[in-house]
């Protein structure tokens, strides 16, 4: 993350995105797969962790293995001259004022109380005979009925390491030279984390 400042002098926080080059591996038509999508592969990969079959794929778009393989629906709709096989998608698909949804895995903080995990506030009143109770999570269910604690109660588990997506980000800034754009705020993920932008 860094900051920018807007032609008011306003100081905005903001997310650096490398935006590609993604090569089209594949391009899924309405008469022989039952659905328009493109596929979009990123990120170089290694030929000897790469299967044979996927090695194939990839040679089909004359393009090396590439580490992230990621499907985007009715994509050649969106644009005003569609994509084929092999061409590069660039950072210069998107513009500024651009409103976009971003999809990564957040960071995983492993096993968390209450308080973290969900925000609870604890027992604030350490007086009238309470010991140790600041954050614990309180009652979680009746006694004989029903016996049992309800699945999705509220409780200490893992925390983060799942699938995020956090809507309507604007595009401050698009650098084509260097495939970067700057989004508003905060993405999930830690630092290199691989993301999917949606516009």
């Amino acid at each position: 993350m860094t900051s920018i400042y807007d032609d008011a002098g306003n100081n905005i926080a903001c997310t650096v995105v490398e935006a590609g080059p993604c090569v089209v591996t594949q391009v899924k038509t309405e008469e022989s797969d039952g659905y328009n999508a493109v596929q979009l592969g990123y990120g170089d990969a290694k030929a000897k962790n790469t299967s044979k079959a996927l090695l194939g794929h990839f040679d089909k778009a004359k393009t090396g293995p590439k580490r992230y393989v990621v499907e985007f629906r009715d994509f050649n709709e969106t644009l005003e001259e569609a994509v084929s096989l092999g061409d590069l998608v660039e950072a210069d698909l998107f513009e500024e004022g651009d409103i976009i949804n971003v999809v990564g895995t957040s960071k995983g903080k492993g096993f968390q109380g209450v308080v973290k995990r969900h925000g609870f506030a604890g027992v604030n009143d350490a007086t009238h005979g309470q010991h140790n109770r600041q954050r614990a999570p309180g009652s979680i269910g009746a006694a004989s009925y029903p016996a049992k604690v309800f699945k999705g109660m509220r409780m200490a588990g893992r925390t983060g390491g799942k699938r995020s997506k956090i809507k309507n980000i604007s595009v401050l800034k698009v650098i084509p030279e260097q495939n970067l754009i700057l989004l508003k705020g905060a993405i999930p993920g830690h630092k290199g984390g691989f993301v999917i932008l949606e516009k």
